[in-house]
């Protein structure tokens, strides 16, 4: 699933990635088997220039009008570095403390972050899912395809619980599907969801890529390059990317910054390789950090030093071409 909002997802179950010893990083993340199960925003900052605003579909690096109803005067300091981002969270995020498959305490905390990212100008999208196909697969019969399609449809049901909530606090928000279900929400047009962007209104993508077989991480880093979005902000459980495991090694070292060829060839589960791929091909550097941490998200939108960035540096400004 996914939103288009000014923000995120969940897994169930935990995995980690090494480095240390064995010349590979661990990834300090729970990580789901399928991550067809997370979630995932796109953010977007306003443009404040003058005269007309460019086109927001010529190019990734394309101005975006600024016309958030929550929008706010902030001083020079305060501005978002991102015009435009897509926010991932991931399943095991959304569940909380796991007693349910969705946590309203957690949906309302998350909803509450984005409103006051959306009151800077910013508009995000985000993945979410209660099903992870490929956990399911083979049980009862059922095969990878269907159990896939399971998963895809459960997004959908975390889009239109997260729409709920945001709008309970005022904030515009659009459901977009993958595949057509026009009873409940929109289907995915990159037009229409650029536009629901432009008015400042969150727009959450669901049902993945609408395809088996792809995770919820190259759903957005699909919609990511789609959209036009700088950036993909990966909420997880940790603070980010590990040289060990610092559930083992409590003197594990939280690594700054890292090369998306880092990722690749120490095989890190931050992202599974067709999503780190895409992100590599497009210029789309992607932040790791902990949506645990109140601000978080708000810190990650503007730029500031959190987590682990993943394809950039903290003070270079991104080029999408």
């Amino acid at each position: 699933m996914a939103v288009s909002i000014p923000l995120f997802s969940s897994t169930l179950s935990s995995s980690s990635i090494s480095l240390s010893s064995s010349s590979k990083l661990h990834f300090a993340s729970r990580t789901s088997s399928l991550r067809r199960n997370s979630t995932s925003l796109v953010i977007r900052s306003s443009y404040s220039g003058n005269g007309s605003s460019p086109n927001a579909f010529n190019s990734r690096n394309s101005e975006i009008p600024s016309m958030s109803p929550f929008a706010l005067s902030m001083n020079e300091s305060s501005k978002p570095k991102w015009r435009r981002v897509l926010l991932k969270v991931s399943g095991e995020a959304l569940a909380g403390d796991q007693a349910q498959n969705i946590d309203p305490k957690v949906t309302m905390s998350i909803a509450r972050e984005v409103a006051a990212v959306t009151r800077h100008g910013c508009t995000s999208c985000w993945w979410g899912n209660i099903f992870r196909g490929a956990s399911w697969a083979g049980s009862s019969g059922l095969d990878r395809s269907s159990a896939d399609y399971i998963g895809m449809l459960a997004t959908v049901m975390n889009a239109i619980f997260l729409q709920a909530t945001m709008e309970s606090i005022g904030i515009p928000t659009r459901v977009q599907t993958a595949f057509r279900m026009s009873e409940v929400a929109e289907p995915y047009i990159r037009r229409r969801a650029v536009r629901h962007l432009e008015k400042g209104r969150v727009v959450i993508f669901a049902a993945g890529t609408g395809n088996p077989f792809f995770t919820t991480d190259t759903a957005a880093a699909l919609r990511c390059a789609e959209i036009n979005a700088e950036v993909v902000l990966k909420a997880t459980n940790v603070d980010g990317v590990f040289d060990d495991d610092p559930k083992r090694n409590p003197q594990a070292r939280l690594l700054d910054t890292l090369t998306y060829q880092d990722v690749i060839k120490k095989d890190l589960s931050v992202m599974d390789l067709t999503a780190i791929t895409l992100c590599q091909e497009n210029n789309i550097p992607v932040v790791v950090f902990n949506l645990n941490k109140p601000g978080n998200i708000e810190k990650a939108i503007k730029g500031e030093r959190v987590g682990t960035l993943i394809g950039a540096t903290w003070n270079s400004t991104i080029s999408r071409t």
